[in-house]
């Protein structure tokens, strides 16, 4: 029995579908296309320089807007100048390219604490990233210069310029307060363009804005105040949170609240809320102009921020100061450069002439710069304006660039100066040739008084009634000599009335004596004469006496 078998045909024809290589060809089908779809969906790639790396990491850091992630760091390098640090970034779609604009902004996102918080929390699990800020229109920019601080939008609020003489305790973020009310923040703090001042830039939200005025003024918050005003004694603490982070406070007159404030206004940051709120001569915007000052007094005690003063009004500072010596007068010409706000010679009831003018004018007849002291411990000076209508006319002169102001003739003396003046004269007063006088003069009145008490006891043996008279004359003398014995010269007009009163009844018993005797009797003439002597002794303690109480330091000073 015979078995068929079949034969097999051998085709050379390639079939794609029952081939082994169809599974690799669809393979690299969908790799082309992932690829395709990869590079269709991928964005613009930028390059954005800052100022250094702050946490980014190329290919883990991302770029963000409005929180949505919406490109990756690629890479980073430094500038060929070492001048910052180029970051380049590869956005994901194409639908982000519109925003890559002159107007897109750029800053780094990472953890920080600052006044108003902690800030960029999610940076510690997501890492730092770059956010980004944008708006619609403009054309796309490939290379972009990155913010050193987060960007603020204008469009919530506006910004302020404040200038500060020293800006302490001023930091970047600290909040700005109205009726304890947070009300903005500070946004930037530089050195000006003369390095005189510290310029500050305020961000105030727009429900706010409307109560700056032409008048608003700005102060440093105090953590601490005392108020004695009414009898009363009130202490203000600020909260803790404020003694943590400071802050600035404004506020307004209303006056001004229906004119509008120019885009170019400045105001000035005061130290506290008394210097601020104190009245201030001129106008509202301030016209300051440069002066100079030339004199040949002691400038030892001026420096740069010395005020300059009109009427008791602060109305300028020194800004600047120059010494230099002359070989004809050996002294020290000085050189005072001072900033003078010359609207404060604004006549309101004039408009046809400004304050400098009329600054001028009053130089005419007889306005005058004085260097006068301040503080007489310290010696500190000031400016003081003052007229001297004794003065010749003045004239303005020229010194550089700057106006010379004319300084007045009469030097004003300081009062320690007088004072030094007046303790020298005590010195060279002949202090103990004086006591030596007084000394003198004391001894010599004991004579008529030991004469007058040797007399009279002569005339205990004729006279009844000489017994009362010797003992009242014997009293005084024991006062006037326990008078001179006093050490203390301010008790003695009190004893030299006593003493007199004690001669006068003497004398007055004395009298009733002598008139029981005949006018021819010896004793009688002894009385007379020792009465004489008595009396002259009592009219000079009388002058003594009075002189003591006008004068109580005539002793050492004399009776001029």
């Amino acid at each position: 029995m015979s078995q068929d078998i079949p034969k097999v045909k051998v085709s050379n024809k390639f079939n794609l579908l029952t081939s082994i290589w169809i599974v690799p060809f669809i393979a690299m089908l969908i790799a082309g296309w992932l690829a395709y779809q990869y590079f269709e969906d991928l964005g613009a790639e930028i390059e954005i320089v800052f100022a250094r790396n702050e946490g980014l990491i190329a290919g883990q850091s991302v770029v963000k807007f409005k929180n949505v992630p919406i490109g990756k760091v690629t890479k980073i390098y430094l500038k060929q100048d070492i001048d910052g640090v180029v970051v380049r970034v590869r956005m994901y779609s194409k639908a982000s390219k519109p925003y890559l604009s002159e107007y897109a902004k750029f800053w780094i996102v990472k953890p920080e604490v600052g006044f108003s918080g902690i800030s960029g929390l999610d940076t510690i699990i997501s890492g730092t990233y770059i956010d980004i800020y944008s708006k619609e229109g403009g054309t796309f920019k490939e290379n972009h210069l990155g913010l050193t601080v987060p960007y603020q939008d204008t469009s919530q609020g506006k910004y302020y310029h404040l200038l500060s003489e020293k800006g302490k305790n001023i930091s970047v973020g600290m909040p700005v307060f109205y009726k304890n009310i947070q009300v903005g923040k500070v946004q930037y703090k530089y050195l000006s363009l003369d390095y005189k001042h510290i310029e500050i830039i305020l961000f105030i939200d727009n429900e706010y804005t409307s109560y700056i005025h032409q008048d608003s003024k700005f102060w440093i918050k105090n953590a601490m105040s005392l108020d004695f005003s009414k009898g009363k004694f009130d202490l203000d603490i600020a909260p803790l949170n404020f003694l943590l982070t400071g802050g600035i406070v404004f506020d307004s007159s209303g006056d001004y609240h229906t004119q509008v404030l120019s885009k170019r206004a400045t105001f000035v940051l005061h130290d506290s809320e008394t210097i601020a709120k104190s009245h201030v001569l001129g106008a509202i915007q301030k016209e300051h102009r440069l002066f100079v000052l030339l004199t040949q007094e002691s400038i030892a005690g001026l420096s740069e921020g010395s005020l300059v003063r009109f009427e008791g009004f602060d109305i300028g500072k020194v800004v600047n100061m120059k010494l230099s010596y002359s070989k004809k007068t050996h002294k020290m010409l000085g050189e005072v450069l001072v900033k003078i706000d010359t609207s404060v010679f604004q006549d309101h009831t004039d408009k046809h002439s400004t304050g400098e003018d009329n600054l001028y004018l009053a130089v005419k007849e007889g306005l005058r710069a004085k260097i006068t002291d301040l503080d007489p411990i310290t010696g500190a000076q000031f400016v003081d304006l003052t007229f001297e209508y004794q003065d010749k006319a003045g004239t303005l002169g020229q010194r550089g660039q700057y106006v010379s102001l004319p300084m007045s003739s009469q030097s004003a003396k300081g009062i320690m100066a007088a004072v030094t003046e007046i303790l020298d004269t005590l010195n060279t007063l002949p202090l103990d040739a004086l006591l030596a006088s007084v000394t003198e003069v004391i001894e010599a009145s004991k004579v008529p008084i030991a004469t007058s008490n040797t007399l009279l006891h002569s005339l205990l043996e004729p006279v009844e009634n000489a017994n009362t008279l010797l003992l009242s004359l014997q009293k005084s003398v024991e006062d006037i000599n326990r008078l001179t014995r006093k050490e203390a010269f301010h008790v003695m007009p009190d004893e030299l009335n006593k003493v007199l009163r004690e001669m006068t009844k003497t004398l007055k018993e004395t009298s009733s004596v002598v008139k029981g005797y005949d006018s021819n009797s010896l004793v009688k003439e002894q009385l007379t004469q020792t009465l004489e002597i008595l009396s002259q002794t009592s009219a000079e303690m009388q002058f003594f006496l009075r002189m003591l109480n006008r004068k109580p330091n005539s002793l050492i000073f004399g009776d001029n």
